[in-house]
């Protein structure tokens, strides 16, 4: 299991991505398409931004243990709640191979 602070502050991470999402659009749109002069002022503004609102700073979390590693977007889980949930029968459409 993950500590608890950890899963905290991918909650918090995502929040603020969440929150500044439409603002970072519009200074990078300006930096991409505005005068130099235009673009100068919106790259330091979006340099002032917290650094946890760039989305590229989440981690993809396992749902159930928190784990950040060996993770299946598919699915949400870590392969190993994955592997224990499929062996139960608790994924719909999910069954173990055998040969």
């Amino acid at each position: 299991m993950a500590k608890e602070s950890m899963k905290a502050r991918e909650v918090k991470r995502a929040k603020m991505a969440a929150k500044y999402a439409n603002k970072r659009a519009a200074l990078k749109e300006i930096v991409r398409k505005g005068e130099p002069a235009e673009a100068f002022e919106a790259a330091q503004k979006l340099q002032d931004l917290p650094l946890n609102s760039k989305p590229s700073r989440q981690h993809n979390r396992c749902k159930l243990t928190g784990r950040p590693k060996g993770y299946m977007r598919m699915f949400g889980l870590s392969r190993i709640q994955f592997r224990e949930m499929a062996s139960q029968g608790l994924i719909p459409g999910v069954r173990k191979a055998s040969w």
